[in-house]
């Protein structure tokens, strides 16, 4: 197996490590509280810090799968490529945990007041918007899809850009008082959409010189 290929798969492996921790913590504090261990493992309300934590980490994940491609342009390593589906796929996969916890600990099985819950909170409203639009990307992810989509598959996956900014909001609306944080991740998403707006429409070819 050449050196490449051996580094590339240590890279995804540590990656795969870094995305599951989160995920690996949050379990343990969820085990102490609920097996009365240490029940502050997760603050006094352990419900909003389960869906606080899970939308973070969906939000980070997100932000990094956008910040793939300005990367790769600055350093010029096309390899970073390979890590943009995998971290697209946990921001969905974090999302989709974040869901299912205001539905199965903050609405408690209550189905029926499901939509209307999303009708009535507007930031419920963005935040489920912003999931249900993850589902297209997340299921045709995969090469095959690619090929049978062809160029439509790369119109479908700009869905990332609404996606990103209704994620921001649908954090900036739950915060109630310190909004530095949100404002921090509406930055970083300003950054990353500015340098794509920049690199499509910024440059401009420099002038030909005339001939002799």
């Amino acid at each position: 197996m050449p050196s490449t290929s051996k580094s590339l798969i240590a890279a995804k492996a540590v990656v795969h490590t870094l995305a599951l921790t989160p995920l690996a913590l949050l379990a343990w504090k969820f085990w102490q509280v609920f097996s009365e261990r240490d029940i502050d493992a997760l603050g006094a309300d352990p419900v909003a810090a389960i869906e606080h934590e899970l939308g973070l980490w969906a939000l980070r994940l997100l932000l990094l799968t956008l910040a793939i491609t300005p990367l790769r342009q600055l350093t010029g390593k096309p390899a970073l490529l390979q890590f943009r589906r995998m971290l697209g796929l946990y921001a969905f996969a974090y999302a989709s945990l974040h869901f299912a916890a205001w539905l199965g600990l903050d609405l408690r099985g209550y189905w029926s007041t499901l939509f209307e819950e999303i009708v009535k909170r507007p930031y419920i409203t963005v935040g489920f918007a912003a999931w249900l639009l993850l589902v297209p990307l997340a299921v045709t992810s995969t090469r095959g899809w690619m090929r049978r989509l062809g160029r439509n598959w790369g119109r479908l996956h700009k869905l990332v850009y609404p996606v990103a900014a209704l994620a921001v909001l649908h954090f900036w609306w739950i915060v109630k008082s310190d909004y530095r944080e949100p404002l921090l991740y509406a930055a970083i998403l300003a950054v990353l959409l500015g340098w794509r707006v920049w690199k499509r429409f910024g440059r401009r070819p420099s002038p030909r010189a005339p001939s002799a």
